[in-house]
């Protein structure tokens, strides 16, 4: 066979990687659940090894496209996390059908109606997930198949039980090519409407490889992900996958002991964190002078981490511990990565006086480059888009991983992708610059920059000078009145222990560190918000866009 039919009849597909594992490694922990507890109150746990994981996908398989659920079924999965999760989507994978995955935390309209979008053509869910479709039927006029993951109601359909095929007949995986779709992730919708990206199977492929070389996983990893699809990697990288005991939509909320509980119990060596939940559980860790000596890293994503935040957390790791936080977006992730020990001995002090948040290097050498800031679509690349060395730019990547177009959405494709000689380079609406060791330092979104008649103020920079004063917990530059006229104003969110300090002496104090600097001289109002409005999966991202709405009422 000549090398262009070999390249023609490449088979790509993620649930492969899941079916190796099985052969390479049958008798090892797959996926471990938490599954009740018992009188004393001690946790139990049910885990499928590996092999029992690969049966179950393929009995699911069967039975799904018996069920009609097939190559290319757009098929909405509202499934908490589970064993059956894990088993379900790579069913799904194995199957060909598409996934459409919604994060249910932007309210259940959102979601809807993003679900509505990709006119789907099959249902799985949990049942109150079936409550809600049955309240809003006009959301899933074109869906021809219902499956129920637990009990069915008064609803009709399938259930799980009724899906899953007796025996352990191999299922043949679809012969899907490296760029047909896989799945539709709808971004979170925190920082404008949400969005479906379309992943192909070849996005997926290329995304387990950029995870597998930058972490460098040994054989006996155990990870606890508290962000449920980032936890899918794992099964497919050969790594134990265990589920938390947590509401994945409350990481701010989450019960520390419970995350504490699961890394002892398990011997966890890898944990995803948002930076909500690494801040409570590390407050409570360190007050109570708690140590996790199994951990070998954790990965905070999903918003920037602050240097306090890792290292209040990096008091309970042991000193060979380290924590990872990468950069990137549902469209393009993992792209850009640094580790703690750097964070905290080399950028944090230029992040307090306004250099930005230093996110590191290029992953892998993934292509990485800074264009000038605008507003208008940019069909095709050119190389004078670059920025100077040094100048705050719009962050953009190109790679395998980069996800080519958003789902019948030529409009925000057109924003976001840039053609480059035959590939797709992702403009990520985040601003930031390059320094001469080939670090990137995140300056905040694109659409959250403040345009005054004298010049654009940056989120992150300027935020920065308001933070290091020890009254804050946390501070949000907006702009307010007319585009490119905006009057910049900082939001000012106090820590709990101040909620009865002086207002007035306050303003004062953080007036004279504005105008201390050069960054943020031209601020000159300040307001008090009791609890920012942030985003529902990580608890982290503030919604800048409402506080504008807020401080301009404020203002009147």
């Amino acid at each position: 066979m000549n090398e262009a039919k070999s390249h023609t009849a490449e088979i790509v597909n993620v649930s492969t990687h899941l079916t190796r594992m099985a052969r390479e490694q049958p008798y090892k922990r797959a996926v471990v659940y938490p599954a009740g507890r018992d009188k004393n109150k001690r946790v139990t746990y049910a885990h499928l090894t590996f092999l029992q994981l690969e049966h179950e996908v393929d009995r699911l398989a069967h039975g799904l496209k018996q069920a009609g659920i097939t190559r290319q079924t757009r098929t909405v999965l509202m499934v908490r996390p589970s064993i059956e999760f894990f088993a379900l989507i790579f069913a799904i994978f194995k199957t060909g059908a598409v996934p459409v995955v919604v994060d249910p935390g932007m309210g259940i309209r959102r979601m809807l109606s993003c679900y509505k979008s990709t006119r789907p053509e099959a249902f799985i869910g949990i049942p109150l997930a079936h409550v809600v479709r049955t309240l809003a039927p006009g959301f899933f006029n074109t869906v021809k198949t219902w499956v129920t993951v637990g009990r069915r109601w008064f609803w009709g359909g399938l259930t799980l039980d009724q899906i899953r095929r007796p025996g352990r007949q191999p299922f043949q995986t679809a012969d899907t090519a490296r760029a047909e779709t896989a799945a539709i992730l709808f971004t979170t919708g925190s920082t404008g409407p949400a969005k479906g990206a379309l992943y192909t199977h070849g996005n997926f492929d290329a995304q387990l490889q950029q995870i597998k070389i930058h972490v460098n996983f040994a054989a006996d990893e155990i990870d606890l992900s508290t962000f449920p699809l980032f936890a899918l990697f794992y099964p497919a990288l050969g790594v134990t996958a265990v589920i938390p005991d947590m509401d994945p939509t409350r990481p701010a909320l989450v019960n520390p002991e419970r995350i504490i509980e699961a890394v002892n119990n398990q011997g966890i060596t890898n944990m995803f964190a948002s930076p909500a939940l690494l801040n409570r559980v590390g407050g409570y860790g360190k007050k109570n002078a708690i140590k996790l000596p199994s951990l070998k890293r954790v990965i905070s994503a999903g918003a920037p981490v602050s240097p306090a935040n890792i290292e209040q957390f990096s008091a309970l790791l042991s000193e060979d511990a380290e924590i990872h936080t990468p950069y990137g977006a549902t469209e393009a992730v993992p792209i850009i990565s640094i580790r703690s020990k750097e964070i905290l001995t080399e950028t944090r002090d230029l992040s307090e006086i306004g250099y930005g948040i230093c996110v590191g290097r290029p992953i892998n050498n993934i292509d990485i480059q800074l264009i000038k800031i605008s507003d208008d679509p940019i069909d095709t690349w050119s190389d004078d888009l670059r920025v100077a060395p040094g100048e705050i730019g719009e962050i953009t990547v190109k790679g395998a991983l980069v996800s080519r177009e958003y789902y019948e959405d030529p409009q925000a494709t057109a924003l976001a992708k840039i053609k480059e000689n035959g590939e797709i380079r992702h403009r990520m609406g985040d601003l930031g610059w390059m320094d001469n060791n080939g670090r990137i330092w995140f300056c905040g979104r694109k659409s959250h920059r403040v345009i005054t008649a004298d010049g654009t103020l940056f989120t992150i920079p300027c935020e920065a000078i308001f933070n290091t004063h020890p009254a804050v917990f946390r501070s949000a530059l907006v702009g307010i009145g007319p585009r490119h006229q905006h009057k910049p104003v900082i939001c000012i969110e106090l820590a709990k222990s101040n909620a009865g300090i002086s207002k007035k002496d306050l303003i004062d104090e953080l007036l004279g560190l504005a105008a201390a600097n050069e960054l943020t001289r031209s601020i000159r109002t300040v307001l008090f918000h009791r609890s920012f409005p942030v985003d529902i999966r990580h608890n982290s991202k503030i919604f800048r866009d409402k506080l504008a709405v807020w401080a301009e009422t404020k203002l009147k």
